[in-house]
């Protein structure tokens, strides 16, 4: 008979690509898969090639979100047909920890980040402790854990002695097909564009983008994703007069995305240092854009400056001031990197080698 595997996610999944490449794999070996995230009101519809659940929520943020989201997901594990428990990040933990427990099934832990040193929760000691308190218990009580690269394994493990796999959020090799065309977002095919691609939350540079955009010649910023902040950004945009230089996309699914990437002549990653969790971070954005044969302007942190040193895909920075930004940038459209070595490296940096440590722990 085959087995079940349930992956949980706090997300509405449509733009995960790390647990949507989970399911794939564990797909490949041999689970019948359940992804099981929340439906928000501007959720987009999803295609996948395993069963998905999403629950619409009561609470969309704050502590009755967490307490909503993990009585909802326990209330599920502890009556669905599952044999093994794949939770994402510690805010799932809880429940996929406890009902692992109650019904004896086996529980894969796979965190994306250095959850306690987030942005969200660095300046809310409270909050904090809170999630600090939850950490601690669980941790040391798990068997199989995994994260996103060699610093944050080592920062867990160093503090619960735990072995922690490394398995990084590389995207899958994609075959050559149609783009998105500049002309199809109305902007003109003479423009360079400059992307983001990502959550728009507090922390990833596109202020200090906005404010050095005036500065930029000859140049559209193109912003895909959805977050907390991006009102905010739209008024900045509105306020320094940018809105015929500033495209805001929105939430776009990550099956799609490729499609969007090619479009750029630069790719951002810029991350200010709020907590451990940024300045050891290495973004999928960092393999995206090398997929996708597009240069990165990227922060000098450890993770992020070992790729863009090792494989020449890009300019590092440590500093942000508007002029200086929009100096970099300009030199960077009139002088584009050589982009030649990339499809090479996009053939050795690529999920299907990755997730070769996702399946040993599995299996």
């Amino acid at each position: 008979m085959q087995k079940t595997a349930i992956v949980c996610v706090s997300n509405d999944l449509s733009t995960d690509q790390r647990v949507h490449k989970t399911c794939l794999t564990l797909q490949k070996c041999g689970y019948w898969v359940v992804e099981v995230g929340r439906l928000l009101p501007d959720s987009l519809p999803l295609e996948r090639p395993y069963f998905v659940l999403r629950k619409k929520l009561r609470f969309r943020s704050g502590p009755f979100f967490y307490a909503e989201l993990n009585i909802r997901f326990f209330l599920y594990f502890l009556f669905a047909e599952v044999d093994l428990i794949f939770a994402n990040d510690l805010d799932t933990l809880p429940a996929a920890f406890l009902a692992a427990k109650l019904r004896n099934k086996r529980l894969i832990y796979d965190t994306h980040e250095y959850y306690t040193e987030t942005p969200e929760l660095i300046h809310r000691p409270v909050t904090q402790a809170i999630w600090r308190t939850i950490e601690n218990f669980i941790f040391p009580r798990l068997t199989d854990i995994i994260t996103v690269n060699e610093s944050i394994a080592k920062l867990y493990s160093d503090k619960f002695n735990k072995k922690v796999h490394v398995c990084r959020n590389i995207p899958l090799s994609v075959a050559s097909k149609s783009h998105i065309k500049k002309e199809d977002l109305g902007i003109s095919s003479d423009k360079k564009v400059i992307l983001y691609q990502g959550a728009l939350n507090v922390g990833r540079g596109l202020e200090w983008i906005l404010e050095a955009m005036p500065l930029i010649e000859n140049a559209i910023l193109l912003i895909i994703g959805e977050g907390d902040i991006r009102k905010k950004l739209q008024q900045q945009t509105k306020k320094l007069d940018l809105e015929d230089k500033v495209v805001f996309l929105g939430r776009i699914d990550s099956n799609k995305l490729a499609e969007y990437t090619p479009l750029a002549d630069i790719g951002l990653c810029l991350l200010e240092e709020k907590g451990l969790s940024y300045y050891y971070s290495l973004p999928n954005r960092v393999f995206d854009y090398m997929n996708a044969g597009v240069p990165i302007l990227a922060t000098d942190f450890p993770e992020i400056a070992k790729i863009v040193e090792t494989y020449k895909t890009g300019m590092l920075i440590n500093h942000y001031e508007p002029d200086y930004l929009a100096k970099v940038i300009n030199e960077m459209l009139t002088v584009p990197l050589n982009t030649d070595h990339f499809k090479n490296i996009s053939k050795e940096l690529c999920w299907e080698k990755e997730e070769k440590v996702l399946v040993s722990v599995i299996s």
